[in-house]
């Protein structure tokens, strides 16, 4: 199980989308994979929790968590060697262990905790409340939208992670994101 969500050796820059739901990480990320000619990770709990809800009806539990990790983690490690220039991840296991806490009254599986806090990154964008909220089957906290976000920053800060806070509509967002991947990708070379 361990070794599932252990990220594996890449040459590309990593980049995370990171935020409450309906923030504009999706959009965001097929903007910059087409931008810079790369590919983006999808969020693997979107079809895991699809497929439950068309199924039996049921939304996210705890015994979900650890599956969607190895699920995320499995797709980033598969795509990081399509790439060797950036990697734009629409999620991270970061954003599960904030959901788990938000959730399920502030637990996290050891387990999911200990790989969200080793995995590493080189720059988060953390999305901006900002959007406006779209409904779906999964989505659930539009009321909770400013508490969400909190988690989320709350979560960059405690960990200690470099972010870029994301305001403002598409063309702002991205161009705001090319503009620190440049950066990055500069430093790189």
């Amino acid at each position: 199980m361990e070794k599932a969500l252990e990220q594996q050796p890449t040459n590309c820059v990593k980049v995370v989308l990171f935020g409450p739901e309906s923030t504009g990480k999706t959009t965001l990320s097929e903007q910059l994979a087409r931008h810079y000619n790369s590919v983006w990770v999808p969020e693997y709990a979107r079809e895991y929790l699809q497929d439950k809800w068309n199924n039996e009806r049921k939304t996210c539990e705890p015994k979900d968590l650890l599956p969607i990790a190895v699920g995320q983690m499995k797709l980033e490690n598969e795509l990081a060697q399509k790439t060797d220039s950036v990697l734009i991840c629409d999620t991270d296991l970061l954003e599960t262990k904030v959901y788990s806490e938000a959730y399920y009254s502030g637990t996290c599986d050891p387990i999911l905790d200990t790989y969200a806090q080793k995995n590493s990154y080189e720059l988060y964008f953390l999305t901006y409340i900002d959007t406006p909220w779209e409904k779906d089957d999964l989505r659930d906290k539009p009321n909770e939208r400013e508490r969400m976000f909190k988690a989320f920053e709350n979560a960059l800060i405690t960990h200690n992670r470099s972010y870029v806070l994301l305001k403002g509509g598409k063309k702002e967002r991205l161009e705001t994101a090319i503009e620190h991947i440049d950066n990055l990708l500069k430093n790189k070379r």
